[in-house]
């Protein structure tokens, strides 16, 4: 075979036949997705959700509902943070061309026209997408909808800390150093005054002081590591028998979890509501959604309890060492601590504990972690709850796809094949560890049992 040499300048041709380009095979997982979509309609049901946002004779070429969703689904499943990632990794990919359903010959999308079909499309329609993933997971007996857990995380925002400004005065940090330091008595103060000033001052970090004027949702907050950002809150409702997400909201992020979870459920109950009204699925959900609520300690506490206990909830929720109690004038808030307490102790509630570890930490390992929303790119609550109703709506699918395939993302595929090599070189190597083991005469004893092994 001869070798081929480097040309240091080629013509480019002026014309190619499209069956010339270079083709490859899809990827089989998002092959499989495809048909699944496909069989479910899912081009005509998002076309005529959209088809109010667009004009039928005028305007520039747009984007197809479709593909703008899978776009977005493509950010879950390769872990992009960005829009401009996502259409970069498209442009480059065969694949997830493919997957998208360009063309050969047809350019991919660029990143402004994701950003703007995002901005013309509201969010009531990302939600009725969302709602359509969860149709599609009933339809695979994946819901139950009896017992739901409810936790929440924090996601870092696209704001910097140094930007933020005073609400009174829109000052920036430094300018509000300095003129504390002129008022002190320094006439010129230097960055060793000015922090000096700033160390022993009190609640210098208060959100009803200073916000960040590009994007005023996001929060001053202690993130899970130590660190203080601009951060928002989201939080998932998460069906404890398959580990589907219910429902997804984005909070302020200085609110405590005692406060955001009625929003929380509420979506929970809307969304459930909607699913049950086929006809075909009502017998697949539990008639009283959400009727069991799983948390951690961040939701115990007296009011929420009773609140529990008023609109007919049985609550798991774990009780923080608080020590002796005074419940004088509070039986009603006792009668509902101790019932909770008897529930959590009790067989029921210790596996629901463990479950509530695996099933909704699971969801922000998958949605934020590789999955590469920890840290957004977008700015104020709309637009972070857009993507994050199509992300986790990827999650969903992913559910799907494990019970129907056994593989949830198309990397696991990679992950599984590695798997089975390590696992052949490890029987490989045990092999001829015991053929060296072996003295001659013992080989010819036990080689048709070794051969028939190998074999």
């Amino acid at each position: 075979m001869a070798m081929g040499k480097h040309k240091s300048q080629s013509q480019q041709q002026l014309f190619i036949a499209t069956d010339r380009l270079p083709q490859s095979l899809s990827h089989p997982f998002y092959a499989r997705l495809n048909q699944l979509l496909a069989g479910a309609r899912f081009d005509e049901f998002a076309e005529g959700l959209c088809a109010r946002f667009y004009e039928e004779k005028l305007g520039r070429p747009s984007l197809v509902p479709g593909k703008y969703f899978r776009l977005l689904l493509i950010g879950y499943f390769e872990g992009i943070d960005s829009e401009r990632g996502i259409a970069w990794r498209c442009s480059d990919s065969l694949s997830l061309r493919a997957f998208v359903g360009y063309e050969l010959d047809e350019k991919s999308t660029e990143h402004s026209t994701i950003s703007r079909t995002r901005r013309l499309i509201d969010l009531e329609t990302h939600q009725q997408v969302f709602i359509w993933v969860l149709k599609l997971l009933a339809e695979q007996d994946l819901i139950h909808g009896k017992t739901v857990g409810v936790d929440a995380t924090t996601l870092e925002a696209n704001a910097a800390m140094r930007s933020i400004v005073r609400k009174d005065s829109k000052q920036n940090y430094q300018e509000f150093l300095t003129d504390l330091a002129k008022a002190s008595g320094i006439e010129t103060p230097t960055r060793e005054d000015l922090a000096k000033i700033d160390k022993n001052r009190k609640n210098k970090g208060s959100n009803d002081d200073w916000e960040n004027p590009n994007d005023p949702d996001a929060k001053i907050t202690k993130m899970k590591d130590g660190r203080t950002h601009l951060a928002h809150k989201a939080e998932h409702a998460v069906d404890m028998d398959s580990g589907a997400v219910l429902a997804v909201t984005i909070q302020q992020a200085d609110q405590g979890d005692t406060t955001t979870w009625r929003e929380t459920i509420e979506e929970t109950w809307q969304n459930m509501n909607v699913v049950r009204e086929e006809s075909d699925l009502q017998e697949k959900i539990h008639a009283d959604t959400a009727c069991e609520i799983v948390a951690d300690k961040g939701y115990h506490s007296n009011q929420v309890l009773c609140d529990f206990e008023e609109i007919g909830i049985r609550s798991y929720i774990a009780e923080p060492g608080r020590g002796r109690r005074n419940w004088k004038d509070k039986a009603n808030e006792k009668d509902a601590v101790y019932a909770n307490r008897r529930r959590t102790r009790g067989n029921r509630g210790r596996r629901l504990m463990k479950k509530r570890g695996e099933l909704i930490e699971r969801t922000f390992a998958h949605g934020y972690e590789t999955g590469g929303m920890r840290r957004t790119h977008l700015r104020h609550h709309c637009n972070i709850l857009k993507r994050l109703l199509i992300h986790i709506g990827g999650f969903n699918l992913a559910l799907v796809m494990r019970k129907l395939t056994g593989f949830g993302k198309p990397r696991q595929r990679q992950g599984a094949c590695a798997l089975i090599m390590c696992w052949i070189s490890a029987v490989r190597t045990l092999l001829e560890a015991v053929g060296h083991m072996t003295t001659p005469d013992q080989r010819k004893t036990t080689g048709p049992a070794n051969a028939s092994l190998a074999a």
